[in-house]
């Protein structure tokens, strides 16, 4: 359950998806890729990805981990998943 929680907090899990699509990143390029995320929101959810083994500081930046990685490769399938439940609402 700790997993859970810690993905669903705001933008938690679009940050480690974020990294895992675009590789390490600095703190204002990652900003830019989440968009709408807030300089203090990304700070908080960084340090606790790091906390928690999925992300840690490289030369370019932030990047994810190989726990990081794996986490992603495991949530891909959700992805897909979730594209596919937002099709079948359109057509409701």
């Amino acid at each position: 359950m700790a997993l859970f929680d810690l993905l669903g907090r705001h933008w938690a899990m679009g940050v480690l998806w974020t990294l895992n699509e675009i590789g390490p990143s600095t703190f204002r390029r990652l900003q830019d890729e989440c968009e709408t995320i807030s300089p203090a929101t990304l700070n908080k959810r960084l340090k606790e990805l790091q906390v928690a083994g999925f992300v840690h500081r490289a030369e370019g930046g932030y990047a994810t981990t190989e726990l990081g990685r794996d986490l992603y490769e495991r949530l891909r399938p959700l992805g897909e998943f979730s594209k596919d439940w937002a099709r079948h609402l359109s057509n409701l």
